[in-house]
């Protein structure tokens, strides 16, 4: 299956519930009902209450302003919109620098996927020719640092752990010192989803991260959240809960293929102002796909794309 084959299958859920809605609310004479229509469409698929208003307010302009009269005449404005709104907060991809250490702090909420995630990514790199090294700073969750063992196993790189209930920022600590002994080029950190409140889980990982700048000053940091697709809006209370710890450089939306709100991209972004840098849209290892905000949205509203996905 090609990668766009993949990509629109993927999304089946979300781009079954949007794509016939939103051809039936395209159709007719350009009005102010069409608006209207619009904007409730685009919320009732998780679009976001304030990101689609500002969609429509858009179209608004561009009707008026070009003299659109035919609703259909305002689908590719639509995309192209859809588009800015993913693109425009930032690049897209997991910034990697060669020559130099680059940390991936990962941060999220238990069940969001994010150790495998990680198992994912670092398979991925190892393959890539990177030398990679793990980091089980989630010292809470008792089956967390034995998972992220069987993913180190799988990938065939290496982690540092430390037993359960351990300080993280120490595993962190130990994680860069290894990573600089051997001359590593990714070092990738998990870190607990959750601890006795979230005042010491916010703590922790301001924690982390100081430790990170202390000891690896000169690396190269991303700062990523993995989100489930499936929460929806309640998403963007999990970015600027954990951007109050660290400051965040952008998301990872995990199981797209298993939700029929995968609209609610669009509003995360929209407000958290963070990029989309990876998502998940199957099981397997190479499901977990870079982003690519043109062909996310076409997958999505492309009429003819699904056709042989």
């Amino acid at each position: 299956m090609g990668f766009f084959s993949s990509i629109t299958k993927g999304l089946g859920k979300t781009r079954g519930g949007l794509l016939g809605t939103l051809t039936a609310v395209f159709t007719g004479r350009v009005d102010e009902e069409f608006f209207e229509e619009l904007e409730e469409t685009l919320i009732c698929a998780d679009v976001g209450v304030q990101c689609s208003l500002r969609i429509c307010d858009q179209l608004r302009e561009r009707a008026k302003r070009d003299k659109v009269k035919e609703r259909a005449d305002l689908w590719q404005a639509l995309t192209e919109e859809l588009t800015a709104t993913l693109t425009e907060v930032g690049d897209s991809e997991i910034s990697i620098e060669k020559g130099k250490l680059n940390v991936l702090l990962f941060t999220g909420v238990n069940g969001a996927g994010k150790t495998t995630t990680i198992g994912k990514l670092a398979s991925f790199y190892k393959q890539q020719g990177y030398s990679v090294i793990l980091a089980a700073a989630d010292t809470f969750r008792a089956a967390a640092p034995e998972q992220l063992a069987m993913w180190a196993e799988r990938a065939g790189v290496p982690i540092i752990r430390q037993a359960e209930g351990a300080d993280p920022a120490a595993v962190v600590f130990d994680g860069i010192q290894a990573a600089k002994a051997r001359e590593a080029d990714i070092l990738i950190v998990d870190t607990a989803g959750r601890l006795q409140n979230k005042s010491n889980l916010m703590n922790e990982l301001s924690k982390i991260g100081r430790i990170i700048d202390r000891e690896a000053p000169d690396a190269n940091r991303e700062n990523l959240l993995v989100l489930d697709a499936g929460t929806g809006q309640n998403a963007l209370s999990q970015a600027k809960l954990f951007g109050e710890a660290v400051p965040l450089t952008g998301l990872i939306l995990t199981k797209l293929d298993g939700t029929a709100k995968g609209g609610a991209v669009f509003g995360i972004v929209y407000e958290s102002k963070l990029p989309v840098k990876r998502i998940g849209v199957g099981e397997g290892i190479e499901d977990l796909r870079p982003f690519v905000a043109e062909e996310f949205v076409t997958a999505l509203l492309d009429r003819e794309a699904g056709e042989d996905a």
